[in-house]
This record gives structure tokens, C-alpha cells and sequence, in this order.
């Protein structure tokens, strides 16, 4: 294979996605274990929610239009008939005249469509049987009606959902306690190197701390994955070879190993993959800074990417080539499924770029500086949406070699430079995927 001939992102994830399609398993899980996971059936709400129009103040449930051309110098007098205990089923008729006491979330007597805040009355005799409403409501304020969250036989959630606390909130109301997503996919993380220790142990000279190991098993279940942590394994065929050997053999629906990619003679990772199965390596060399050397396999219809040793380069590839295909992997098919948060922002900086590769590059945001003199106005803050005229943010490059991790410590985003562009300048407007 031609390691020379790097192959665009764009055309690597269209090429792999050609190869390779999802074997999706499904499962069902408690409620309490769902929030990230992906939703594998349509939900639909199999009853009304609320199952009955209920107070949202602390008040009386009143008939509107007795309310009608109420004021503080003129009261509209109601009598107070009874009151409906909290978690019961209101058991008085609301009368015309007439209200009834009601705590937030009690349910509303038949006869009432509206609730009156007790701030907005006033007692009129000393048994309290009588009260002033010193503001007009309209019907339906300060209630919420039967079904106004959800109606029954509405569709709650797609397939294809990534589930958030809100959601699970939700799915709890319509009475769920377990919900069918996709199986969580299996990644093993396979660590190389003679010189990588683990993070207990104590560096020699010569030796570094594994970094990529932690750094990308968190990514996967930071992504939906499950992360399979193979442990650190040294620069010989042998070694590299059972460790892949055993990640597929315990049912790891993708291999990731870290290092090893680069060409040399101690960078094993491209012969080991080809020794395990067909069709094996068939990517060698992306055309991105950082992250040239990966490679991209197939074993048996399982993805094993080998990954750059330099903990930057390993993890901005696992960003932009690795997380859609674990994505595709948890039913979220094609790039509007895969695509990050972005906020537009302005560069402070030249940035250059080298010809043949995509640069991407780590920047900080910050809000972008109010106008001497001006307030959010002057800025042109008035509450509008941020536009590629007017950014919200100013993009500050953080500049670093690939071997270093504090460059995205320290990024809140990446800035993609485009294969056909030399650079870009400061005071141009950029897009920034947000991590």
C-alpha cells in the first residue's frame, strides 16, 4: 500500500462507508441507564399527560368570566365553595360566582377554567367565605389543560433519538420504565509503545505515561460506546498480534490501537492488523494535520483503526474519522447525525496552512469584545441571533505540537482549514465545531 497517497477525510469516510455497514443489535434497559443512549423504536404517549387540567399558582379555580372587569378598586366578589386537596379528584362543582381553593398542581373542579394567583385577591369577610379578585383572567391562565404536555397517540420520540434527562422525564410521565435502544457498541482500546508506563507507575527515562489509553476510552463512552481497555502492549509483532487477537475474540465490534501507525522500522501496527483477517488494511495515510498516519482496516467485518502515538493526533482523528463510525454504529446514519454543535467566530490570528491536507486546528472561544463606549446594543447583542456578520465569539488559536494534550485541554473547538486553502487571516469570520 502507498502511504504516500493520503486520501482526503471526506473521500476515507465515503470509501469506508462503501466497505462497511453496521451490524445494529438492540436491547432494552431500565430508565434510569438510558440518558445518552440511542432510541431504537418510535414512543408514543398512551395517554393524555396531564391526565386532568390542573392549578399552576396557589390560589382559586374560578369560572373566567366571572372575573371579567375585576380590579383593586373594584373587586369581583366570589364565594368560596370548598377546596381540592392536593393528589386528590376535585369532588366539588364549581358554581357561577362562585371559586374554589387550589394548591400548584391540584386538579381543577369540573366548571373551572382558570386560576387566580392569591396575590391577586383579598379576603372580603372573616371566615374567609368570601374573597375580592383584584385582576381579570382569561381562560386557561394559570392552568395547564388536559393533554396540553402531551395527547394521547402522540409521537414522543424517533428512532434515532439520542436520549436526554429531559427525555427520560418525559418517558417516566407517560408511565415508562424501560425503553429499547441500540446496543451499545463494544471498543477495545489497545495502547503500544516500549516507552508507554501505565498511570500508576512511575516514568523511567525515557518513559511517558499512557495517555492515549484513558484519553480515548473515555471518548468512546463519552460517544455512546462501550470502552473495552485492553492495556499497553510493547513494540513486537507477537504481543500486538494477541492483543488484537483477543479484542476480537471477546466480541469487540471496533479495535482502536494507538501508535504504531507511522512508517519505520519499529511501527508494527499495519502488519499485525493484515496478519488477523481480510480484507485487512486498506487505508494508510489521511490527508489531515494532525493525524497523517492513520490507518483504516477491516477484520471480519469489525473497523480496526490504528490511531497516531501523539496523544493530539490521536484524539482530533478519533474526533473526525473514529466518532462516525461508532455513531453509524448506534443507528445515527449519515453526517447530519454525526455533525457536533458550531458557533461562527472570528479568527485573532494568520493561521497557514500546507498544501494537500486539512488543517485542523484547536482554538479557545471567548465572547467577543463589547465597542469602546457602547453597551450590548453598541455590540449589536439586542437578543438576535449571532450571524457570520456579526460573530459571537472571537477564535484564538491554540498552537501546539501534536504530542501535546494541554492544546486540547486548553480548546474549546476545532477550526477546520480546507485542503484548497493556503491559510486564512485574522478578523476572518470562521466555523467552529465545538468539542
Amino acid at each position: 500500500m502507498d502511504f504516500l497517497r493520503l486520501m482526503p477525510l471526506e473521500e476515507a469516510l465515503k470509501d469506508f462507508f462503501q466497505r462497511w455497514q453496521p451490524r445494529l443489535r438492540t436491547e432494552t434497559v431500565p430508565l434510569e441507564a438510558a440518558t445518552g443512549r440511542v432510541l431504537a423504536e418510535p414512543v408514543r404517549a398512551t395517554a393524555d399527560i396531564p391526565g386532568f387540567a390542573r392549578s399552576t399558582v396557589d390560589g382559586y379555580a374560578v369560572a373566567a368570566e366571572d372575573t371579567f372587569g375585576a380590579s383593586e378598586g373594584l373587586p369581583a366578589p366570589l364565594r368560596v365553595i370548598g377546596e381540592v386537596p392536593m393528589g386528590q379528584a376535585a369532588a366539588v362543582r364549581l358554581e357561577p360566582g362562585a371559586a374554589v381553593r387550589v394548591a400548584t398542581g391540584a386538579m381543577l373542579p369540573e366548571g373551572a377554567d382558570a386560576a387566580v394567583m392569591i396575590e391577586h385577591t383579598e379576603t372580603l369577610d372573616e371566615g374567609a367565605h368570601e374573597i375580592g379578585v383584584t385582576r381579570p383572567v382569561a381562560p386557561g391562565d394559570n392552568v395547564i389543560r388536559r393533554g396540553e404536555d402531551l395527547a394521547a397517540g402522540t409521537e414522543l420520540l424517533a428512532p434515532g433519538h439520542t436520549l436526554t434527562p429531559y427525555d427520560i422525564g418525559a418517558l417516566s410521565g407517560i408511565g415508562l420504565t424501560a425503553v429499547k435502544v441500540f446496543t451499545a457498541p463494544l471498543v477495545a482500546v489497545v495502547s503500544t509503545g516500549d516507552e508507554v508506563v501505565p498511570a500508576s507507575a512511575e516514568p523511567r527515562p525515557g518513559q511517558v505515561r499512557d495517555i492515549n489509553g484513558p484519553a480515548l476510552a473515555a471518548a468512546v463512552l463519552a460517544e455512546g460506546g462501550a470502552p473495552m481497555v485492553m492495556g499497553i502492549y510493547p513494540d513486537e509483532f507477537a504481543a500486538q498480534e494477541g492483543a488484537l487477537h483477543a479484542a476480537l475474540e471477546g466480541g469487540a465490534d471496533m479495535v482502536l490501537v494507538s501508535g504504531g501507525s507511522s512508517v519505520g522500522a519499529r511501527d508494527l501496527t499495519s502488519s499485525v492488523i493484515n496478519s488477523l483477517g481480510q480484507p485487512g488494511v486498506f487505508l494508510h495515510g489521511l490527508a489531515v494535520r494532525p493525524g497523517k498516519p492513520t490507518i483504516a482496516a477491516l477484520v471480519g467485518g469489525v473497523p480496526v483503526i490504528g490511531l497516531p502515538g501523539h496523544p493530539a493526533s490521536a484524539l482530533v482523528v478519533f474526533e473526525v474519522f473514529v466518532r462516525p463510525i461508532l455513531k453509524a454504529m448506534q443507528g445515527l446514519a449519515g453526517p447530519a447525525a454525526w455533525h457536533r454543535p458550531w458557533v461562527w467566530a472570528t479568527l485573532t490570528r494568520n493561521l497557514a496552512s500546507g498544501p494537500g491536507r486539512e488543517d485542523y486546528v484547536r482554538v479557545r472561544l471567548r465572547p467577543r469584545p463589547l465597542p469602546a463606549g457602547g453597551g450590548a446594543e453598541a455590540a449589536g447583542l439586542r437578543g438576535e441571533v449571532p450571524t457570520t456578520d456579526q460573530p459571537a465569539f472571537e477564535a484564538e488559536p491554540v498552537l501546539g505540537k501534536s504530542g501535546l494534550i494541554s492544546t486540547l485541554v486548553k480548546a474549546d473547538g476545532l477550526l477546520r482549514i480546507p485542503l484548497e486553502k493556503e491559510g486564512l487571516r485574522a478578523g476572518e469570520t470562521v466555523k467552529v465545531t465545538l468539542l
